[in-house]
């Protein structure tokens, strides 16, 4: 049977309400969240507190977590019959929870459709699609890597900005010179670390590639994706980092510096790059007089195109809300409040690297978007993102969510996804690759039996 859900009308809610109030019946919700910094508990508490202000009756207890225990400690809850009625979590986990049973996706779905599912990114909704239609949980925001490239030395050069392979390597080709010290492209390669897998696949979904397809069959060594190999390997070794075991700290201090024309990273570089976090300051030659020097001399691309693939494609990561099968209607008057009354304040938590997936209201479309521009970013000294950068900017940040993709999730095989990112076999055939010891076609070829052996492993 279908479930009755409470959809915006006031009388509907206030019913309920009156309901719990009568009966002197106090309904409480759990929410979990991955926000856990102190500075971040804070402002979810101020929404919750707003929130059961304008809803008496109802209490809702916050419990925060490092997502990289949330899995384990759902599995605990469960077992102890005490799971969360409602939980932020990252993309990583909705699936494996959705297939355990743990989500429930019609909730999700009816909720979504309440709000209208036109205002949501769908390249996000994407993410989360699973059969029938439905969706697993509920969009709240998320983050897409950004190509950040001077339009300084770009605009002197007269080069176009890097939305392709083509566009990448003639920059790279042009701005590269070694003997001052400057790496036309500042790209991963450290064998052990993260980072290098989610640069390269954000230059392997740029030409269409995958590893894994709706059946599960692996196929690391197909035509696209030893192209985006040979693609990276070339602009790597070319024009690449002037010394190896390259990663997140590396190109971001060289790109700070002055020392890179092209840098690959997740969208919390944002407030850093403008000069508001004292601990990672830009310090370029220019920077002295003008500490957002790089900030105002930056673009930003956030879905590229290869070689094969003439549709435009961006690495995302989408936190989601998700609702437990047997989570209680005042968990929906909840997440709704949460997505449309508090949204921005939501936000608000980290608005650097919290771009809205609902992207406005029915009534107002571009709503949510505008006044994300508009929140303040930064540690020791805050600022709205709209200082340091233009409108056009600020839209193609927010607008790549539509063209967010990731290898697996986008064709229900998240646990495959999930358990390839864990193994660092693709950083270490890549690194093996780029010291030239390995060929494209011989690392897609260890690549694709590393991942066989995993998902054999997997099945067993």
């Amino acid at each position: 049977m279908k479930r009755r859900l409470i959809t915006f009308a006031s009388m509907m809610v206030m019913m309920f309400l009156a309901i719990a109030v009568t009966a002197q019946d106090t309904v409480q919700i759990t929410f979990w969240s991955n926000e856990f910094q102190p500075a971040r508990v804070e402002r979810q508490q101020a929404i919750i507190d707003r929130f059961e202000e304008a809803n008496p009756g109802i209490e809702v207890e916050l419990v925060v977590m490092d997502e990289n225990l949330m899995d384990q400690l759902m599995t605990l809850n469960v077992a102890a019959g005490t799971p969360p009625d409602v939980v932020l979590h990252p993309l990583q986990l909705t699936a494996t929870w959705y297939a355990q049973g743990l989500l429930d996706a019609e909730f999700a779905t009816q909720i979504i459709s309440d709000l209208g599912a036109g205002t949501f990114s769908q390249g996000a909704l994407d993410l989360l699609a699973v059969e029938d239609g439905t969706y697993a949980a509920i969009p709240s925001d998320g983050w897409g890597q950004l190509l950040l490239y001077r339009t300084d030395l770009f605009e002197e050069a007269g080069l176009e900005a890097p939305t392709s392979y083509d566009a990448m390597l003639a920059a790279a080709e042009a701005l590269h010179d070694p003997d001052n010290g400057f790496a036309g492209f500042l790209g991963a390669s450290s064998a052990s670390e993260l980072y290098t897998w989610q640069v390269f696949e954000h230059i392997a979904l740029a030409n269409g590639a995958s590893f894994v397809d709706a059946d599960g069959n692996i196929f690391f060594d197909s035509p696209e994706f030893i192209e985006a190999l040979e693609f990276y390997n070339e602009i790597m070794t070319n024009y690449g980092p002037l010394e190896s075991d390259y990663y997140w700290l590396q190109t971001r201090a060289e790109y700070f510096a002055g020392n890179g024309a092209m840098v690959i990273w997740s969208p919390f570089i944002l407030d850093e790059m403008a000069g508001l976090r004292d601990s990672n300051l830009p310090n370029c030659a220019q920077c002295e007089e003008n500490s957002s020097y790089i900030a105002e001399n930056t673009g930003v691309v956030s879905a590229i195109s290869g070689y094969s693939n003439d549709d435009p494609a961006a690495w995302g990561s989408v936190n989601s809300l998700g609702i437990a099968p047997d989570a209680n209607e005042a968990a929906q008057i909840f997440v709704e409040f949460w997505m449309s009354e508090a949204y921005l304040d939501g936000l608000g938590i980290a608005a650097e690297g919290k771009f809205p997936m609902r992207q406005g209201t029915m009534d107002n479309p571009s709503e949510f978007i505008e006044g994300w521009g508009d929140l303040e970013v930064g540690v020791d000294r805050r600022a709205p993102l709209s200082d340091f950068y233009d409108a056009e900017t600020l839209d193609i940040i927010v607008n790549g969510s539509q063209g967010y993709s990731r290898m697996g999730y986008d064709v229900g095989q998240a646990l495959v996804a999930s358990a390839v990112s864990t193994q660092f076999f693709i950083q270490e055939a890549l690194v093996d690759m780029l010291n030239g010891d390995l060929t494209p076609e011989e690392a897609a070829i260890e690549m694709q039996a590393a991942a066989e052996d995993l998902v054999a492993d997997l099945s067993e």
